[in-house]
């Protein structure tokens, strides 16, 4: 059955894969981007719609896909960049994937990525991460000799893993691309003596025996994903749903005293609340050099500013604060204005958080 689940589902680099069907935990969450969106672009229901995500079936991504978009079909993708490609080509109508975590901070590449493609953010859904440590039906916990799982699993799991599979017993943590990967390779290769850390999905998905479930260290493990389309979502404020939004936003700013300072007052004399601000390096102009003579010398380092505010841009105080912006920022682009999620907790136990 392993071999069967792997052969189906093919990540190079995306698949079309048969549809896949995730029991609904966070209805909420899910009602809030999918109607969002359709609302906006008059899709009849998210099961009309191809949803490329990173990872292989069983990955905290799918389950993030399901989330947003309910009984879509899920594309696996095996690069974040593949699959913005599959939406920019046409091949997926929709792109979720991680762009933050409560443990592990932004995930950078995604950032990068939204600058380099001309996508829109259209939604966010916060998915709590429940680590499980699987193996092959009958391994016993003392046979482990390697666990495997993407380093952030690792990472997030690291005082389990010293407590019950330390180093000093020999067993080695091993880092690898993904975490349903991980599993899907130990059950289609019969890698007896080998664990993953990964989804009690991708248990499920590749005929894995779970050896301990909630093994993260902070049960509080959140990560956010931003799904994404060619169109931005029109920002309405008369469907009578009450919701609050959010917008995203990415600008650079010339060299000078104070200039963060002044691009932030924009919106903090609006009473405006910023969620994010994340600095990354410009790849297109990475330095900013001064030339004496026939000398160059470093000056700085160039940087792009990725924000987050409360507030669509149907609001006018919002469309000031970006037009004030404007005027400072040589170059700024939104990202996209979508329903603000805020993820519920208050159902989950401690071991499922």
């Amino acid at each position: 059955p392993a071999a069967a689940a792997a052969a189906a589902h093919r990540t190079i680099p995306c698949a079309r894969p048969a549809r896949a069907r995730t029991a609904a935990r966070y209805s909420p969450a899910r009602t809030v981007v999918a109607q969002a969106d359709a609302a906006g672009l008059g899709l009849v229901g998210s099961n009309e719609l191809r949803v490329a995500y990173q990872g292989a079936p069983g990955a905290y991504s799918e389950q993030a896909c399901m989330l947003a978009y309910d009984d879509c079909e899920p594309v696996p993708c095996s690069q974040f960049e593949h699959a913005f490609l599959a939406v920019t080509e046409w091949r997926a109508d929709r792109a979720v994937l991680p762009i933050e975590n409560s443990l592990g901070g932004s995930i950078h590449r995604n950032y990068d990525l939204l600058l380099k493609y001309r996508l829109h953010i259209v939604g966010e859904v916060g998915l709590p991460i429940n680590h499980c440590i699987m193996a092959l039906p009958g391994t016993k916990k003392e046979e482990i000799v390697c666990v495997q799982s993407h380093p952030q699993a690792l990472a997030q799991c690291e005082n389990y893993l010293n407590t019950h599979y330390p180093n000093s017993r020999g067993v080695v943590h091993q880092a690898t691309d993904d975490t349903a990967d991980s599993a899907k390779r130990i059950a289609q290769e019969d890698i007896k003596g080998y664990a993953a850390i990964a989804s009690r999905r991708a248990a499920e998905l590749y005929d894995m025996e779970i050896l301990d479930e909630g093994i993260q260290d902070d049960k509080l493990n959140v990560t956010r994903f931003v799904a994404l389309a060619r169109e931005p979502v029109p920002v309405k404020d008369d469907d009578g749903s009450q919701r609050q939004y959010k917008t995203s936003i990415v600008f650079t700013l010339k060299e000078g005293p104070g200039v963060l300072f002044k691009a932030l007052s924009v919106f903090a004399l609006r009473d405006i609340n910023l969620t994010k601000l994340e600095s990354r390096p410009m790849r297109a102009a990475p330095i900013v050099t001064d030339e004496a003579g026939s000398v160059q010398k470093l000056k700085r380092f160039n940087f792009v500013f990725y924000c987050d505010f409360v507030g669509g841009t149907n609001d006018a105080t919002v469309q000031n604060a970006l037009r004030h912006l404007g005027e400072i920022a040589p170059y700024m682009r939104v990202l996209g204005s979508y329903p603000l999620h805020e993820t519920d907790l208050s159902h989950l136990s401690t071991k499922d958080v």
